[in-house]
């Protein structure tokens, strides 16, 4: 687990969509793939929420949106578009969508709502179909900016992209959250999981802020 001073230290050191990635991962309690695999319809800038689609266990979930990061995935979002319609101006711009949904909506591959947050750099063929699209951005890329970024912050221990989702969990007990409401925000079938991180008194009635927002 990080302290929040560690964060700070290690965000400080990230840049571009790996940043967004991390700021996501410890402020909103995304697991690394569940970060990757967001679309543009799972973000939700007026409710200041995120929409977790299949996560683990497979099952949907919502969780928080940090202030602090807003208008960085704003920009953000600009820039993929504006690549998405490039994309599409050279006749690819196909995301990989569930069966189902190809066959209901014809197009839905190419439609801004469901591409990915985080796209892949360069154009592949993301589906059987043979047409060129992206995929999202690959996990191995986060994780080397953030081996990097904590060995340059100088951290005296260990942290990988999941330590981000643990310092979610634990600042936000610390912060007085109710455990079944982190529990929630973090997808955890059983509050024993959730339990692990810290031993604080219930204090139910809270609304949720991220503690991404507290810095």
């Amino acid at each position: 687990m990080l302290t929040r001073d560690e964060v700070a230290l290690v965000l400080a050191e990230l840049s571009g969509s790996p940043r967004r990635v991390c700021e996501l991962l410890y402020g909103s309690g995304l697991r690394l793939l569940e970060a990757l695999r967001l679309r543009v319809k799972d973000v939700d800038f007026g409710a200041g929420e995120l929409v977790v689609r299949r996560g683990r266990g497979e099952k949907d979930r919502v969780t928080v949106l940090p202030q602090v990061s807003r208008t960085a995935l704003i920009e953000h979002l600009t820039l993929v578009q504006a690549q998405h319609r490039r994309d599409l101006g050279r006749g690819a711009g196909q995301v990989l969508v569930p069966s189902a949904l190809a066959r209901k909506l014809p197009g839905a591959d190419r439609s801004w709502p469901w591409q990915w947050v985080f796209p892949a750099t360069r154009l592949s063929r993301p589906d059987s179909t043979g047409r060129l699209g992206r995929h999202h951005m690959h996990e191995s890329a986060v994780q080397r900016a953030m081996h990097q970024a904590v060995r340059v912050a100088g951290l005296a221990k260990r942290a990988t992209c999941h330590t981000f989702r643990h310092s979610f969990a634990t600042h936000l007990l610390e912060d007085g959250y109710d455990i079944r409401t982190v529990q929630e925000l973090l997808g955890h079938r059983d509050v024993s999981t959730t339990m692990i991180y810290t031993h604080v008194l219930n204090r139910g009635g809270l609304a949720v802020r991220s503690p991404a927002d507290r810095r």
